[in-house]
């Protein structure tokens, strides 16, 4: 991700950060001056335009700056469904350089489990354990530090990460004192609700520091202020400039750049106009000034929201409706305007506040037609139904069978690298097509299978509605009525349940003992796997560590971009 910001006023010098970046520069140079240092995680948080990414770029900078390797991963409001994708973010470029032989001499026996999870490895059509997987991934980064130390691990926006990553980063926060790895997390808690605020919570107790930034004071404002726009600010200018934004630095930046735009002297008498300037950078404002732009400027910048981030011009022209060249003006248009910048990835809008403000401002009706087209588009391109699974669940139910054939595919594959609950959100709303009569049974059966290691008692509910419908064959009742008989069930073996009937031989059995982690029974029934975190060892009690455990140190080429791509969440 680009760290920096478009023209106008600059981010750099950070004002008023010293202590932030002194804690950070000293947890820097303790990773970096001895490969046994223990890890440690450094949490800031604050609200939307704080500056918690602009300490975040600098952070990364120190460490770059003292050899240190640096992964940086970005929650994205729109993107919040799609399992694993800020770990994908995080970890995939460091893997993406070897070759798949070279991958699976790394992760070793965790390649079939982590590998789907982390998109460099093609999921298999077997139920994945998701502690499982989760042990995985921490096994993945415990590796990774072993090959590229110093590793810095940088994660923006965590409150909108998906609950896969953030069921993985607090488990692996549990265990940080194990490796020597700097975590450093920025996130914003007054938008983190449900599990997501619980898993924050929990990483947060884990942090050796944690920070809530705050607005800068007036004297930091007024510095700013004659930095960007020349020591002749007047003190009356510079007050009412802190005055207008509160201290926030964000909208601070974007006011000075608007006051360069429009030639208004830094004095006194500005001072008035200050307000209105500001509107424009927010809310309706920002609208008016998107719409002053043009018909096809707001267009793209509508189809720019619905993609979210990492945004091909290609895919957002095609949702837009424009021929390329076309969409490259508006980019332009765009960039030029403060709304969107070029990133390493493609297009991303400047600031989350602005992404989210395009995204609520597109009419209902359109912004899920506009859905429907990004799924097709994605289709059309050969993309995987979990790619698209996304925006289907955006849709509006229209008695639709392909739709429901779509969604039980997407939960399908989300089942395979596992992620039960994007299993399910996709079951669930293809039950609202609702499904034809002859498939019913079916999709509830799929979604009473997807809800097993996290909701025992919401499957047997589902089960005892397929078991009522026409529609099951005999395998699938008989697989079935075991967990929905009534009345307490003792802890069965592993495959208890649907997942796995005593009577035996169910797909989802097989698959969940498949998906189990070397050395490791997957628990189900009584004590579903996926209501806890493990901290213990990853390996099983008294299992030696073999040395083909250990990665050896493997050559890394060039990434290729072709790879990169084959697990785009958009």
């Amino acid at each position: 991700m680009t760290q920096g910001r478009p023209g106008g006023a600059a981010w750099a010098p950070l004002w008023e950060r010293d202590a932030e970046l002194a804690a950070a520069t000293q947890a820097v140079d303790a990773l970096c001056a001895d490969a046994m240092s223990v890890g440690g995680l450094l949490v800031f948080s604050g609200e939307a335009g704080i500056g918690k990414t602009a300490l975040l770029a600098e952070v990364r900078r120190i460490a770059e700056a003292r050899g240190a390797t640096v992964c940086y991963a970005r929650g994205g409001e729109a993107v919040t469904s799609v399992p694993f994708n800020v770990v994908r973010q995080l970890l995939q470029p460091a893997l993406i350089a070897f070759t798949p032989e070279e991958e699976r001499e790394y992760l070793g026996d965790w390649y079939d489990i982590a590998g789907p999870a982390l998109g460099i490895v093609a999921p298999g059509g077997r139920q994945a354990d998701p502690q499982g997987v989760c042990d995985g991934l921490v096994e993945v980064v415990f590796r990774l530090a072993q090959l590229k130390w110093p590793l810095v691990l940088l994660i923006d926006d965590a409150h909108w990460a998906d609950q896969e990553t953030l069921h993985w980063l607090a488990a692996f926060a549990r265990r940080l004192a194990e490796l020597s790895v700097l975590v450093v997390i920025a996130h914003r808690p007054s938008d983190a609700e449900g599990d997501s605020a619980r898993h924050l919570a929990s990483v947060a107790a884990s942090a050796r520091s944690f920070t809530t930034l705050h607005a800068l004071t007036p004297d930091a404002a007024a510095g700013l202020t004659r930095a960007t726009l020349g020591e002749h600010a007047d003190a009356p200018f510079c007050r009412e400039v802190w005055a207008v934004t509160g201290g926030n630095p964000y909208e601070t930046v974007e006011l000075l750049a608007k006051v360069q735009d429009s030639d208004l002297e830094p004095v006194e008498s500005s001072a008035d106009a200050l307000r209105a300037l500001n509107r424009t950078a927010k809310g309706r404002g920002l609208i008016a000034r998107l719409e002053d732009l043009g018909t096809d400027a707001t267009r793209f910048a509508w189809a720019a929201a619905i993609l979210g981030t990492a945004i091909s011009l290609d895919m957002a022209a095609r949702l837009a409706v424009m021929p390329r060249a076309a969409a490259e003006r508006c980019a332009e248009q765009l960039c030029t305007a403060r709304i969107l910048l070029r990133g390493e990835d493609g297009l991303e809008f400047v600031h989350p506040q602005i992404e989210s403000t395009v995204y609520r401002s597109i009419p209902s009706a359109t912004r899920t037609a506009m859905h429907g087209v990004a799924a097709a588009v994605l289709t059309q391109e050969g993309r995987s139904a979990a790619d698209a699974s996304r925006h289907l669940l955006e849709v509006h139910p229209e008695d639709d069978p392909d739709m429901v054939e779509q969604l039980r595919r997407a939960a399908a594959e989300h089942l395979a690298v596992g992620a039960p609950d994007a299993a399910r959100r996709c079951l669930e709303r293809a039950l609202k097509e609702p499904p034809l009569p002859e498939i019913h049974a079916r999709v509830l059966y799929e979604l009473g299978c997807a809800t097993l290691l996290t909701s025992p008692s919401t499957t047997i509910r589902h089960l005892r509605e397929a078991l009522s419908m026409r529609g099951l064959d005999r395998e699938l009742r008989v697989d079935a009525v075991s967990p929905a008989l009534p009345g307490p069930h003792p802890q069965r073996p592993a495959g208890g349940g649907p997942a796995g009937h005593r009577r035996g031989g169910g797909a989802a059995r097989a698959g969940a003992r498949a998906a189990a982690p070397p050395g490791r029974a997957l628990h189900v029934g009584g004590h579903p796997r996926g209501r806890g975190g493990r901290t213990g060892p990853i390996t099983a009690p008294g299992r030696p560590r073999r040395p083909a455990d250990r990665p050896r140190q493997l050559r890394a080429r060039p990434a290729d971009p072709a790879r990169l791509r084959r697990h785009d969440p958009r």
